[in-house]
């Protein structure tokens, strides 16, 4: 090919390069506002099943997304009320134990010879200069880790806020914005475009019910068997068991593996309840695996099992727990259109 200007077409490239590295950055620097609308429009095509079940009982639609949402915000408000009361208890208890312990005017020696008792030959003293050096030495970056942790704490705050205003927003428009986005594509192709879309966002919103029912199953059963062996804090353990069922393949693992160390805990629990849960869990997750999920996953998502492994891992290193969460029913997306747009054109050629 013959090049009549040289000089426009390396402007033009020059130019198109620079487009793309501003396109890059722009994403870059809007990548928390884009997870936060991201994870709202995850929430709130899971949400529509529900606001749907509720619209064919003849409620109009702001009334049935008024009554999800507050029934969404009276769940996790019962689960922080739940929680929160223990955990100040329990903390109280600690401080006022380590309070006492501070204050008995023999706790340094009998710390001293604690320590010496261990470790024989270790001069404390020098152990105890080289401590305070390293805190004098690091007490700007110390002091910088703590502020930084109290920033991201507010910021996480903020940021769950914002995600629920914009999952409020999604939930109560999601009609009009399918809508708009049906109304770019040519008429010829619009109704299978419609019909493709409205499969992704059922695979999407049943997957999340679906989700949510294992964890609301998992929590339940665990709160009833937790409290019947005996198990410390038996409601904070199942909220805990709830979440972690949350998160897919290895959540509810996870969280059993949690629940039984926490049964092992001297003075709260005994290996004796820890292995009951141990068998517990075993045996509740074999019937997940092969009797729960399968009945309640079957019309959410239908994706292989090495496909899930591999969505699940990628999601997870992509974006994190909330990539894992989104990675399934994504994945899902992809095949239903991977069978019923690529083959099909495949075969027809």
């Amino acid at each position: 090919m013959k090049v009549h200007n040289p000089f426009r077409v390396a402007l033009v490239a020059t130019l198109g390069v620079g487009v793309g590295l501003l396109l890059i950055g722009s994403i870059q620097t809007l990548s928390t506002i884009l997870l936060y609308v991201g994870t709202a429009l995850f929430l709130s095509l899971g949400l529509e099943p529900v606001v749907a079940w509720l619209e064919r009982r003849k409620l109009p639609r702001w009334a049935a997304v008024l009554i999800t949402i507050l029934g969404v915000l009276a769940i996790f408000a019962g689960i922080v009320l739940m929680i929160v009361p223990i955990l100040v208890d329990q903390i109280t208890q600690l401080v006022n134990e380590v309070t006492k312990l501070l204050n008995r005017p023999t706790f340094w020696n009998d710390l001293e010879d604690w320590i010496h008792g261990i470790f024989p030959n270790l001069d404390l003293q020098a152990v105890i200069e080289q401590v305070q050096t390293w805190a004098l030495e690091n007490a700007g970056s110390i002091t910088g880790g703590v502020i930084g942790a109290g920033v991201a704490l507010f910021s996480g705050i903020g940021g769950a806020f914002i995600v629920l205003i914009l999952t409020i927003y999604f939930t109560a428009s999601t009609p009009s914005l399918k809508k708009a986005v049906y109304q770019l594509v040519p008429a010829s192709k619009r109704p299978r475009f419609i019909d493709l879309s409205e499969q992704v966002t059922d695979s999407v919103g049943y997957y999340v019910i679906g989700q949510v029912t294992l964890g609301v199953i998992n929590g339940v059963l665990s709160a009833i068997f937790l409290t019947i062996i005996g198990a410390p804090f038996p409601a904070v353990l199942a909220v805990i068991a709830f979440f972690f069922s949350l998160i897919p393949l290895v959540g509810t693992l996870t969280g059993s593996t949690i629940i039984v160390l926490t049964c092992l805990i001297p003075g709260l629990g005994s290996p004796t309840t820890a292995l009951i849960a141990a068998i517990y869990y075993l045996i509740y997750m074999q019937i997940e695996a092969y009797v729960i999920s399968p009945r309640i996953m079957n019309r959410a998502v239908s994706v292989p099992g090495a496909v899930v492994v591999i969505a699940a891992l990628a999601g997870g290193s992509l974006l994190g727990l909330l990539g894992a969460l989104i990675a399934i029913p994504v994945a899902a997306s992809v095949l239903i259109i991977y069978r019923q747009v690529v083959i099909p054109r495949q075969n027809e050629r």
